[in-house]
This record gives C-alpha cells, sequence and structure tokens, in this order.
C-alpha cells in the first residue's frame, strides 16, 4: 500500500490542481459489457459469491485496467452491502434486481438495526480493498464508495429495486420520525463504512445517491442531503478519512448543486441533464465536478462518441477541477470497444484543450 502513485491525475483534479489531460473512469467501468468480467462470475457462481470472495472482486476491479488507459480504480462491490451486513438477507434474482429477504417497514424493524461491525460483517470489503491496492502497485488510485443514507433506506423500506420507491417515499409523509431514525442510524453506518475503507487503502471516496432525484426539494433537503452532510462531517473529523478525496453523486439532483457543494466534498458528480459549464457556474469554484455523458452514447458510432466527448469537454472548458465520466453507470449492452473510444478520445482531445 506504499508505492507511490505512478498516475496521480484523478487526486490533482479532484485538488483542482493543473493536469496535463483530464482524467477519465467509467461508473460501472467493471462489469456485465465486458466477457472477462462474465466469465469470472460465471466462475464465481452468483453476484454475491464475487463480491464477497476479495481475490476475484480484485479480479474483475482490475479488469478493465487491463484494457483501458484509465485513470482510477473503482473497488468492484456492490451499494447494498450495509443493509446485507445488518442481516436484512440481500439476494439478486436473475433479472430482477436485489432483494432483501427482511425489509424494513415498522419500528420495531429499525431499532433492530445497527451499525455493522467494518472488520467482521464487512470484512471481505476491506480484504478486497486491501488486496487490490496490492495488486495495483501504485498504478492509479483505488476509489471506495458506499450507497447514500437515502438510497439505502428505499431499498431496505421497498424491499427490492423500484422506479419510484413509494413504500420509502410514504414512510417519510407518514412517519417522518422514523424515516430520520433510520436515515440517522444509515448516516452513521456509511461514515463508518467509508472510513473503514480508507482505512485499508482506499484513495478516493465517493457516496451513491441514486434516489435523491425522485424526492422534491424540500423532501431532498430534509431526507437526502442533511444525510449526506452528516457523513461529509463525520469523515472531515475522522483522521483515516478527513484527507481523502470525497466524490457526492446525486442522479437527477442537478437543482441542488451549490447546496450540495457547501458540505465540505472535495467534488459533485453530475449527471447528463444539466451542461457542465452551468453546473461550473453553480457551485462558484467551489468544488471539482466529475461527469457528465449520457451513457447511451456508448451506444453510438465511434464519431458520434468522439463528438460527443468534445462537447463536454468543451463545456466545462479549459479549467482546473474536471474528472471525465458518464452521467450514470456504463449499461451490459455496450460495445467494449467504443469504451475505448471514450477513453482515447478524453485524452487526445484534453490535451488539445489545455494547449489551446
Amino acid at each position: 500500500m506504499s508505492a507511490p502513485l505512478k498516475n496521480d491525475r484523478l487526486l490533482r483534479a479532484l485538488r483542482r490542481e493543473p493536469v496535463d489531460t483530464t482524467p477519465v473512469w467509467v461508473m460501472r467501468q467493471a462489469g456485465r459489457y465486458l466477457p472477462e468480467y462474465r466469465a469470472t462470475r460465471a466462475k464465481a457462481g452468483s453476484f454475491m459469491a464475487l463480491a464477497q470472495n476479495p481475490e476475484l472482486a480484485c479480479e474483475v476491479t482490475l479488469q478493465p485496467l487491463e484494457r483501458y488507459e484509465l485513470d482510477a480504480a473503482i473497488l468492484f462491490s456492490d451499494i447494498l452491502t450495509i443493509p446485507d451486513a445488518m442481516g436484512l438477507g440481500l439476494s439478486f434474482a436473475q433479472g430482477e434486481g436485489p432483494q432483501f429477504a427482511h425489509p424494513v417497514r415498522t419500528r420495531a424493524d429499525v431499532e433492530r438495526l445497527g451499525v455493522p461491525d467494518m472488520e467482521s460483517e464487512l470484512r471481505y470489503v476491506m480484504d478486497a480493498m486491501r488486496v487490490v491496492r496490492r495488486e495495483l502497485a501504485g498504478r492509479v488510485p483505488l476509489i471506495g464508495f458506499s450507497g447514500s443514507p437515502w438510497t439505502l433506506a428505499c431499498y431496505m423500506v421497498e424491499g427490492q429495486g423500484s422506479r419510484d420507491f413509494a413504500t420509502a417515499k410514504a414512510m417519510c409523509w407518514s412517519d417522518p420520525a422514523l424515516a430520520h431514525t433510520l436515515l440517522e442510524t444509515l448516516a452513521r453506518s456509511v461514515a463508518a463504512y467509508l472510513s473503514a475503507q480508507a482505512a485499508a487503502g482506499a484513495q478516493a471516496l465517493m457516496i451513491f445517491d441514486t434516489w435523491g432525484g425522485l424526492l422534491a426539494p424540500s423532501a431532498f433537503r430534509e431526507f437526502s442531503l442533511r444525510y449526506l452532510a452528516h457523513v461529509v462531517t463525520a469523515l472531515k473529523s475522522d483522521m483515516r478519512a478527513r484527507d481523502i478525496p470525497l466524490i457526492l453523486f446525486s442522479k437527477g439532483a442537478s437543482a441542488h448543486l451549490y447546496e450540495m457543494a457547501q458540505t465540505g466534498c472535495a467534488a459533485l458528480g453530475v449527471d447528463w441533464t444539466i451542461d457542465l459549464a452551468d453546473a461550473r457556474n453553480a457551485v462558484k469554484g467551489k468544488v471539482a465536478l466529475q461527469g457528465n455523458l449520457d451513457p447511451a452514447v456508448l451506444r453510438a458510432s465511434p464519431e458520434v462518441i468522439r463528438r460527443e466527448v468534445r462537447r463536454v469537454l468543451d463545456s466545462y472548458g479549459n479549467h482546473p477541477g474536471h474528472v471525465f465520466n458518464l452521467g450514470h453507470g456504463i449499461t451490459p449492452e455496450v460495445d467494449p470497444e467504443h469504451v475505448k473510444v471514450l477513453i482515447d478520445e478524453v485524452h487526445a482531445y484534453s490535451r488539445v484543450l489545455r494547449a489551446a
């Protein structure tokens, strides 16, 4: 874990320092679009068996770096590891996404929950982090991550994936005190989880608030943003994590970028529903920005991919503090060669921008 970084573009960009070319990584860069990932998952037998095996998790974490000139690795895991460690019985049904055997619906359900022990219930995550750091040998930084308190609560209350998470939202209206009790426990858990990842070797951290955009503005501030801020504050006071840059990504919440920038995070992920120029103006130079190509562009021709990459880079302009990424995760049907086109164009065109 002490090997010096050979490529620190990501960390420099997150600190809004100059870089020779815009760093790029891709959400879900280790995943079903890669044939080698599908082969390793088949060997593991299931998604959870893969995620809970540190050596195999390392293998799939490194697979995209063998194909592409990426500027970061992100640990292969899942955002629902915390509720699984709380005993909710996580499983993944074929073609149906995550399901919990024991949803959280009542006060008794919530009161049974506690912050998991990170080196017992979630040791497999920390072991995987340590293995990946060793195998990377300083090649690129390693990103650790968690789901946000609100997003975790959505799945825990609903018991499965959903388009609108109406059951979780209903709890906020019918029993807001119960919702806050759940979210407070989750905020403490997320902070402890990310701190443990930092201690195990993460060099950057990210929180995925995937379902923040489902909330109306006042509800977003009360049930999502409030707990994102709690996590940031906790990490800032934790000697293991306070110097690790933290990225907040709340999908569909572009209207709240200025407020999120006030939390003390290093960077904000941005989805494709806002131009980066507008996002940069919104945060007033307070944080770096990550994003924001529409993942569907990767299903277009190489010519279109290159054009849209240039459009995103032009929108941000020749300013420090940009990490190129998709506006959400890569989808399984994408041609792996199209990802190479994207990464190569980011590096090539951003060099041109810096030379202008």
